[in-house]
């Protein structure tokens, strides 16, 4: 008979903590443990107006806590007894800045309610004007850091959050030491390994992220204090070396296997971005783009080390040496809204509603409407006359990242109604989708079909359909709901020995095809002029300044 042998891919999702128990024999998902950020729900340290979004480390405590007693509920004590190891994903770039033991320091009592000394959630674009800073000094200087980081530098990546801080934060720069990617700290604290300068650091977000590469590590004393200072006082307690999500990072220590509720000393694997994860949980492939759709979308390619050569693919965010598979370049790029989109244009229409103050009712007032608004936006053929929007309410992450660009609705007449108008929002995301995929295409990447995942991916299939549609690609749903989970399940199963690399786990573990959509290609002709109007708009909007 053969031993039961049973890992945890932990989920930090934007909204909540999601804990997946996962038969590592094969693949089979035992149990699900998800619990909401209880600070981050409603609303605190958050400023919209502003682009501003911070998490409390607490809520990660309480949140992973509450999920894995969850998802451990649903087990037997003799399955407990056989979990074998777990694994960290996060979303990113969210980093704090520490003292020296690797605190964060919304975790002193001088700083608990002082947004700047939390986790920095990846959307917060609040360092606009800090990445401009960092990309102007990049190219004065004519410097190499970008040139796996796609040539730009994105207010939503870790030196330009940081440099925000010790800009306009005294108190917090005067306290600061070092500073913590979410997915680093999570394995850290459950490993007894914080401390900056010692915590094994994950190749996935330093790559992607901070501008470190293999040939000179992190940026340089210099380059870092012509900036502020204080970053460079941070960078002997960094990190020269990254670590791939297949090494071992440590064990769960005593303390936090007892408040988990885990077998002591299971193993910790090195922890990695959401994103990179779901590819892995996805079965990624070269030749496969999986995009991960959901509030945002982050697209996650690999490719053979020989069929990159030394191109630097231009635009996106970042290609680096196993940030997603040991052995392959990774590629990331995306859009820095998707669903995001479709909650505001949600949020617009129920304004009528905020005085009802019968949550259930008011509920399922948005929730006929929205039926409603889909159906009719799905009826509607698409014509070369259609509204057309751009998907930039949010900035644009890729190609050329840019937050400090605005969205666009174009044609609108007194006779437009709202679902013309969300029509023309899920074409606007589908046409941002093929800006990206035409970019990679240009640059030599080879993208035969697509993998999805993500919430939308299971819940809208008139988005999905639409997506296929202007893709001109087949689009396959992935089945496994927590396909991020999956993917550090099958990494943890890597480190606690189970499978000696990770192609075997992948191999072993690997979910099933849910849904595929195919191309309507009766439609091809309409989306080619629609799609080339969505990119004229874009080049007025990069003319103007829209407040």
């Amino acid at each position: 008979m053969k031993q039961n042998n049973y890992v945890l891919g932990i989920d930090f999702g934007t909204d909540s903590c999601r804990v997946l128990v996962v038969d590592a024999n094969n693949g089979h998902e035992k149990s699900l443990g998800v619990s909401f950020y209880p600070r981050w729900r409603i609303g605190l340290y958050c400023d919209e107006h502003n682009n501003r979004y911070r998490q409390h480390p607490r809520d990660y405590i309480e949140s992973m806590i509450n999920a894995v007693h969850i998802a451990l509920a649903q087990l037997s004590t003799e399955e407990i007894a056989s979990i074998k190891g777990l694994c960290f994903d996060t979303t990113g770039s969210t980093p704090a800045l520490t003292d020296n033991q690797g605190l964060p320091l919304a975790l002193k009592p001088e700083f608990e309610d002082d947004p700047d000394a939390m986790f920095i959630l990846w959307k917060d674009h609040t360092a606009v004007y800090e990445a401009e800073q960092i990309n102007k000094l990049v190219k004065e200087r004519n410097l190499d850091y970008l040139l796996y980081e796609g040539g730009t530098y994105s207010s939503e990546w870790v030196w330009s959050k940081v440099l925000h801080v010790v800009n306009t934060n005294a108190a917090v720069k005067a306290a600061a030491y070092s500073w913590v990617e979410h997915c680093d700290w999570m394995t850290g604290l459950v490993t007894g390994n914080m401390i900056p300068e010692k915590m094994l650091r994950s190749r996935c977000a330093a790559g992607h992220k901070a501008m470190w590469h293999e040939s000179w590590g992190l940026p340089s004393a210099r380059f870092l204090s012509e900036l502020n200072p204080a970053l460079a006082e941070m960078l002997p307690y960094l990190f020269t070396q990254t670590y791939t999500s297949d090494v071992k990072a440590g064990t769960l220590t005593p303390e936090w296997a007892a408040r988990l509720g885990l077998p002591e000393g299971i193993a910790v694997s090195v922890g990695a971005l959401d994103a990179h994860m779901g590819a892995v949980g996805a079965s990624v492939a070269p030749g496969v783009l999986t995009r991960i759709i959901g509030t945002s979308t982050c697209d996650i390619m690999i490719a053979e080390k020989n069929e990159v050569g030394d191109r630097c693919i231009k635009g996106i965010c970042g290609q680096v040496d196993g940030s997603v598979l040991p052995g392959f370049i990774g590629f990331e790029a995306g859009q820095s809204a998707f669903g995001d989109i479709y909650a505001w244009f949600k949020k617009t229409l129920a304004w009528p509603l905020k005085n009802i103050s019968d949550e259930s009712e008011k509920q399922k007032i948005l929730d006929v409407m929205l039926n409603d608004l889909t159906r009719e936006a799905q009826a509607l053929q698409p014509s070369v006359d259609s509204l057309v929007a751009l998907d930039w309410m949010n900035g644009r992450r890729t190609p050329n990242a840019d937050q400090s660009v605005k969205g666009i609705i174009a044609g609108l007449t007194l006779g437009s109604i709202a679902p013309e108008i969300f029509r023309s929002l899920v074409e606007a995301t589908a046409f941002g989708s093929r800006r990206i995929v035409e970019h990679m295409k240009e640059q030599g990447l080879r993208i035969d079909s697509i993998n999805a995942i993500g919430g939308i991916s299971k819940k809208a299939p008139f988005v999905m359909q639409t997506l296929a549609d202007v893709l001109g690609l087949p689009i396959r749903v992935i089945r496994s709901e927590q396909t991020c989970a999956l993917g550090a399940a099958m990494f943890a199963a890597v480190a606690a020995g189970i499978y000696s690399t990770i192609a075997e786990a992948v191999n072993q573990m690997g979910s099933d095809i849910e849904a595929k959509y195919q191309p309507d290609t009766s439609r091809f002709a309409t989306y080619e002029v629609l799609y080339r109007k969505y990119m004229e708009l874009a080049k007025l909007a990069e003319t103007i300044n829209i407040m």
